[in-house]
């Protein structure tokens, strides 16, 4: 099947794909409605939803294990629920996350949300970068108002969409992966018209056009210490967009809309096992049989970890809608020793002599692969003398300062906190400075020594230094579209470096300006509308 455009039927699939929309609105609303009321005359969920044929089939091999289930983790059947804090709508959910004070309590809160009913601890116990879980949730609305195929139309309406840097319109027919991008914009006319023909559409980041999904991943962001980012992917009835593959992020899969028929496969080696790059497009040969196979419907979660080979495909009857939160991309202990040693090296060679004492006159002579197999015992001696210098290596490690080049990273990769209206009544963004009457009103900060402050998120900003400049980093700034801006930093002043730690380590409590340690007043002041102004500090009122 080749995804060619019929620019006759475009406009007409346009105008279903809304109609369609509307009539599903309707119908979710009432069906809603006799629900509630059955609750209200039976005072129990005994709601059950209608299977088809397929279905039923699909359902009765749910889990294929080749591994006796060392791999897998066993189906959570999340109860219905409807008031109680499970059950809570996104938006309502997110509304009452905006109240809590502390951003790290917040993002705890929301992934345990997002993985119910598996607590947090054991899903990290006993799941994380181990195996794949499915969770049923028997709750089609359950993720309702993360995203849906009308914000996904708006988008491409209202927003400057662009082939290839925000949408990828692929096909994966008779074992070949292809994609179809045309060169510009992708405006509803065209993409609609790749969709009707049968092509997958993923949004490469739906952070940057939506602001629920940005609001998400910046909270959940902090749960993980590691960016957290998404695609959204739209499959038409009957096809499949995306060849097998493995992953270098840990993925949360969260059915949307419709239905999709989902195959996980274990790594086909320990070499494969959470690797450090995705993987190329696999043939079905040389991928064995999945340890999962499943539908997924609207309000289901998969999870696998990094180098678990997947493939999704639609069935016959529905389209499909998700959205993929991934994180821990680059995050392991190699990628933090890959900063720490050459530091190490740095400061031993600086600091001890044996590090800089030379070589032997003959070593290319005893050693290098083509002297490997010899029996000389002079190799046994230089290898006994680099394995002296690798260990006593670990002794000039700078683990705190390659930890934050690390950091320094994740603060490049974040998102800007998603303000909610009290937040932002009382930061930067929302002062009161204006024009009016011909001039600038309300112009400058008006803190004072009893004004209360507070760092505006656990991880919004981090002091570094090179040894001789102080820095605080800061992602107060950022962009939602990914490294869109360059790190932000600004030089701290030596004597303001404890005053920024006190701020740091006093979050989440709101602490006066006059108790930051500076020498005096003024510079207390003069710190506290420097953060004010980059958006890193807020006050407990607004000015």
């Amino acid at each position: 099947m080749e995804c060619k455009p019929k620019h006759m039927s475009a406009f007409a699939l346009y105008q279903n794909a809304a109609a369609e929309l509307s009539l599903r609105e309707k119908k979710r609303s009432l069906q809603v409605s006799a629900k509630k009321k059955k609750l209200k005359e039976n005072g129990v969920a005994t709601a059950k939803s209608n299977k088809s044929a397929v279905n039923k089939k699909k359902s009765k091999k749910l889990v294929k294990s080749v591994t006796k289930g060392e791999h897998l983790e066993r189906v959570k059947q999340a109860k219905p629920c409807e008031d109680n804090e499970e059950g809570t709508s996104l938006n309502t959910l997110l509304a009452d996350l905006a109240r809590v004070n502390n951003s790290r309590d917040r993002a705890s809160k929301l992934f345990q949300w997002l993985i119910h009913p598996i607590p947090t601890k054991g899903f990290f116990r006993d799941t994380w970068e181990k195996k794949p879980i499915l969770i049923r949730r028997q709750n089609p609305d359950y993720y309702r108002g993360l995203f849906s195929t009308a914000e996904f139309d708006r988008i491409l309406r209202e927003d400057d969409v662009q082939y290839g840097v925000n949408l990828d319109v692929t096909s994966y027919t008779n074992g070949k992966r292809e994609t179809h991008n045309p060169p510009g914009r992708a405006l509803p006319f065209t993409v609609w018209d790749f969709y009707s023909s049968g092509c997958s559409l993923r949004m490469l980041n739906p952070q940057a056009f939506s602001s629920t999904v940005w609001n998400f991943l910046s909270i959940l962001q902090e749960h993980f210490g590691s960016m957290a980012g998404a695609n959204v992917y739209l499959t038409p009835p009957g096809t499949q967009g995306f060849a097998p593959h493995y992953d270098d992020i840990e993925a949360f899969v969260v059915q949307l809309e419709g239905k999709k028929h989902w195959r996980v496969y274990s790594p086909r080696s320990e070499d494969e096992v959470l690797p450090v790059n995705s993987s190329p497009n696999f043939s079905q040969s040389e991928i064995g049989k999945p340890v999962l196979e499943v539908v997924l419907e609207a309000g289901d979660l998969l999870y696998f970890p990094r180098g678990f080979i997947h493939q999704g495909d639609c069935l016959p009857d529905a389209h499909s809608l998700h959205i993929t939160v991934s994180s821990y991309q680059k995050n392991s202990w190699g990628d933090l020793l890959a900063k720490l040693v050459p530091a190490a090296l740095g400061v031993a060679m600086e600091e001890d002599v044996e590090y800089r004492q030379g070589l032997p006159l003959d070593y290319l002579t005893y050693m290098g692969v083509q002297n490997s197999d010899k029996g000389d015992p002079r190799r046994e001696k230089f290898l006994s003398r680099m394995g002296v210098l690798i260990n006593k290596l670990a002794g000039y490690a700078p683990v705190d300062a390659a930890v934050d080049e690390k950091a320094k990273e994740f603060l490049h990769d974040c998102l800007p906190p998603a303000l909610s209206p009290e937040e932002q009544a009382s930061s930067v963004q929302g002062a009161s400075t204006r024009w009016g009457n011909g001039r600038p009103l309300n112009v400058g900060a008006h803190i004072h020594s009893q004004t209360r402050v507070q760092i505006i998120r656990a991880g919004c900003a981090r002091l570094c230094t090179d040894g001789e400049v102080i820095q605080l980093f800061y992602t107060t700034d950022n962009s939602r579209v990914y490294h869109k801006e360059e790190l932000k930093s600004f030089e701290i002043k030596t004597e303001y470096a404890d005053a920024v730690e006190f701020l740091i380590h006093s979050y989440p409590k709101f602490v006066s300006v006059q108790s930051v340690p500076c020498d005096s007043a003024e510079e207390k002041i003069a710190l506290a509308e420097l953060l004010f102004e980059k958006g890193i500090i807020r006050t407990a009122e607004p000015l």
